[in-house]
């Protein structure tokens, strides 16, 4: 996912850097940072922990992509791509959270 958001926000409106394609970036890094992060804590409690934040980010991001649809920011396959990925992370991992 994080890859579709740098593609995304690599067409965002260069007035937008230090705005809506950073917050994107560093939320969607975020996803998949935490989930490594808390996997190699080696502990269930901290790993359900990270699990947790990365379902936190992985909401921002969405949050995010609705704003950039409505404002016709990026590349509309791209966006939709990236939407698509963010649903289906956001699926597994409460589908993990539920198994730990």
């Amino acid at each position: 996912m994080s890859l579709a958001i740098y593609r995304l926000t690599s067409g965002f409106p260069k007035e937008e850097l230090y705005g809506l394609t950073s917050q994107m970036r560093r939320a969607g890094v975020s996803v998949a940072s935490n989930i490594a992060e808390g996997y190699g804590r080696m502990s269930t409690g901290e790993y359900k922990q990270f699990l947790g934040m990365a379902r936190g980010s992985n909401s921002e991001v969405q949050t995010q992509l609705v704003i950039a649809r409505e404002l016709g920011y990026g590349n509309q396959q791209v966006l939709q791509d990236s939407e698509s990925f963010s649903f289906e992370v956001g699926k597994m991992l409460l589908a993990i959270l539920r198994k730990l």
